[in-house]
């Protein structure tokens, strides 16, 4: 099926949309022991909740995609493929890391070599690999707080989406706002108190996604390179900078832990809404600052770039002193 604008604009992610919701619904209702999350000393929750709503959120955004004939690389959809299944696995059974990451660098290799190894240099197509995974990564990473990531993806890649469509380029708008229409049905659940869970088998792709979505915007000079990282800097930000500073302490980076900002606003007593509602105003105002910057100059990106770099490093600043005394006062 394949309709003109506006149609597929509309409808595609209208379909997407229902696929999720109703699909997470039945899963809701099954309460299979193999999908509860139980909790454990580093989780934020304390009751067992399903785990594998992303699963339902990306069923229906490629069931979507196929109904109207969505047009993606093979790779892209390869790469999600991979690792929708061993990050499922990993969900059910707990797969060893070097497994994981294994198959994350596959994926991300083999996007990364097919789609731009004859047209840049070897550095461009390695810095895209780790770029990738990391995202892949620190997407899984970030989804600990309900309606955090479920509120990135809407966000994300709905300015994606709204950046694609005033390029013209309907098909890749209808791909974005379909991401996005599931991510809001998944969101309905997700919101505190959570019903269910986005689990790695919805996170990791949807950093995939993120990442090698940002590229192809690239690619297909519908943006430029800041402004993906731009859109999904708030999760880059508190990933990246947590994960450097437990390397530096000696700590195993690969291990589950409470020391993101975002846990631990909500462990302060911030709580879960009330860390979504803020992270989610913040994505908003870097979501618009990305749709900004594409007009301008290179020069004007890289300053408002390293503007935002200044705001986030006074934010954890502030936040690291402020939560030292709550945890001092504990």
């Amino acid at each position: 099926m394949v309709l003109d604008f506006p149609y597929s604009m509309f409808l595609a992610p209208s379909l997407a949309f229902f696929l999720s919701f109703f699909s997470i619904l039945w899963l809701l209702k099954r309460k299979a022991d193999w999908v509860l999350d139980q909790p454990n000393a580093r989780s934020l929750h304390t009751v067992p909740v399903p785990r594998v709503g992303g699963v339902c959120l990306l069923f229906g955004t490629m069931v979507a995609w196929f109904c109207f004939s969505a047009i993606m690389p093979f790779t892209v959809l390869l790469g999600v493929a991979l690792l929708m299944v061993i990050s499922l696995i990993d969900d059910i059974w707990h797969a060893p890391v070097w497994c994981r990451l294994l198959i994350h660098a596959v994926a991300a290799a083999w996007f990364a070599v097919v789609l731009l190894f004859n047209t840049y240099d070897w550095s461009v197509v390695l810095c895209v690999i780790i770029a990738v995974i990391w995202m892949s990564n620190l997407y899984n990473f970030m989804d600990g707080s309900d309606g955090l990531a479920g509120g990135m993806t809407v966000i994300g890649f709905g300015y994606y989406g709204l950046i694609a469509f005033w390029a013209g380029d309907y098909n890749f708008a209808m791909i974005n706002f379909s991401i996005a229409a599931a991510a809001v049905a998944f969101l309905l659940h997700n919101f505190h108190p959570a019903r269910v869970f986005m689990g790695d088998a919805g996170s990791v792709p949807l950093g995939y996604l993120a990442a090698v979505l940002g590229v192809l915007g690239w690619l297909n000079q519908l943006w430029t390179i800041w402004v993906p990282l731009l859109v999904f800097s708030p999760f880059i930000a508190d990933a990246t900078v947590t994960l450097t500073k437990r390397l530096f302490h000696g700590k195993k980076i690969w291990q589950a832990h409470r020391e993101h900002y975002y846990q631990r606003l909500v462990q302060s007593g911030f709580g879960h809404r009330n860390t979504a509602l803020s992270a989610y105003a913040l994505m908003l105002m870097a979501g618009a600052s990305a749709t900004w910057i594409n007009g301008q100059d290179m020069v004007v990106q890289q300053w408002v770039m390293m503007m935002w770099g200044g705001v986030y490093l006074a934010a954890m600043m502030i936040a690291d002193r402020s939560l030292k005394s709550f945890s001092d006062r504990g």
